[in-house]
């Protein structure tokens, strides 16, 4: 695809969640997550082969389902008649699936990791993070239901921790780990909207730095990593920290959105959601580790060199050495103050 026909759909793209997160009514935000879906399309099948245009194909049938069950709840909750009051709960339920599929939320996740098994992890990195925005933040305004949250934010965990284990292809790992992140930023978002953006912002930072990683050295299953980044103790530090920070481990800036949103739970007295979601992640913590030893300790006769460009390591060890000291800093600025 030529270089500005990218650009205009990355505009477009940017246009589209925009508008869904800045409309006043529910037609605009509808109008704008359309906008949204239909400049994603041409992104994933820009390049020609046919995991590409599958992906293209599964993401359209999926958000084509989501969308129609919105447009669906929207026009049944906006008419007054009294036939439909008594319904109000169900639509509501309806309008809040149909935000959580487009999310890919569990149990509504099926269609997640099939997709990202087909993109480039260009295209990967925008699904992973700016795709959830606009859902996200209409979930936000919508009349939430909290035993729907509850459930959805636990299935997130369970499923996360138990599809991500024995996982060979990176963009599945990221995807159940993705999965994981949405259960943490759903519970936060129903009490705090302003951990939800902390954990959000870190969560794109430590997921750009893995990416980029993946993206230069051109790796796409953890057998690849261990070879490649056999001889380069640089990338393998780089590697090793985000992923840690990934997981949450202390004292990587990974764990402050969750030490927040767990000190949120326990004041609203849900002990049995906290202590549920901690132990649910301790699984994907296992995958996790398991990936960062296997690339720490394995090593090959193969030898691969990829010198990277001096203002991309520069980056990558800013942001790193950010994720390595940044809950320290944190810790102790709120210790001043």
């Amino acid at each position: 695809m030529p270089l500005l026909n990218k650009m205009l759909f990355s505009s477009s793209l940017a246009l589209g969640t925009l508008i869904a997160v800045s409309s006043y009514s529910w037609m605009g935000m509808w109008l704008g997550l359309e906008i949204n879906l239909l400049s994603f399309m041409p992104l994933i099948s820009s390049t020609k082969n046919t995991l590409s245009s599958e992906s293209s194909l599964k993401y359209f049938i999926t958000q084509a389902m989501a969308s129609s069950l919105l447009l669906f709840s929207l026009i049944l909750l906006s008419m007054n008649s009294p036939y439909f009051i008594e319904l109000n709960i169900l639509l509501n339920v309806f309008l809040n699936m149909s935000l959580l599929l487009k999310m890919g939320a569990a149990p509504l996740h099926f269609w997640f990791p099939e997709v990202m098994e087909g993109l480039s992890w260009l295209n990967s990195l925008i699904l992973l993070t700016w795709q959830k925005i606009a859902p996200m933040v209409l979930l936000l305004y919508s009349s939430k239901t909290p035993y729907l949250i509850l459930i959805v934010i636990i299935s997130c965990m369970l499923v996360s921790g138990i599809m991500g284990q024995n996982q060979t292809s990176l963009r599945k790992i990221m995807a159940y780990s993705s999965i994981n992140h949405i259960g943490w930023m759903l519970a936060a978002m129903m009490f705090e909207e302003i951990i939800w953006l902390s954990y959000f912002i870190i969560y794109t930072i430590i997921t750009l730095n893995i990416l980029i990683l993946f993206k230069k050295m051109n790796i796409n299953t953890v057998n690849q990593m261990v070879v490649v980044i056999n001889n380069q103790p640089n990338l393998k530090l780089f590697f090793s920290l985000n992923f840690l920070s990934l997981g949450g481990l202390p004292p990587f800036l990974g764990f402050l959105p969750k030490w927040l949103t767990i000190q949120v739970l326990i004041n609203k007295s849900l002990f049995l959601v906290s202590t549920i979601m901690i132990l649910a992640t301790l699984m994907t913590l296992f995958f996790y580790i398991q990936v960062t030893f296997s690339t720490l300790t394995f090593s090959t006769n193969t030898t691969f060199s990829m010198k990277m460009p001096t203002h991309l390591m520069f980056f990558m060890a800013s942001s790193n050495l950010a994720a390595l000291i940044g809950l320290i800093l944190v810790t102790v600025a709120f210790n001043l103050t």
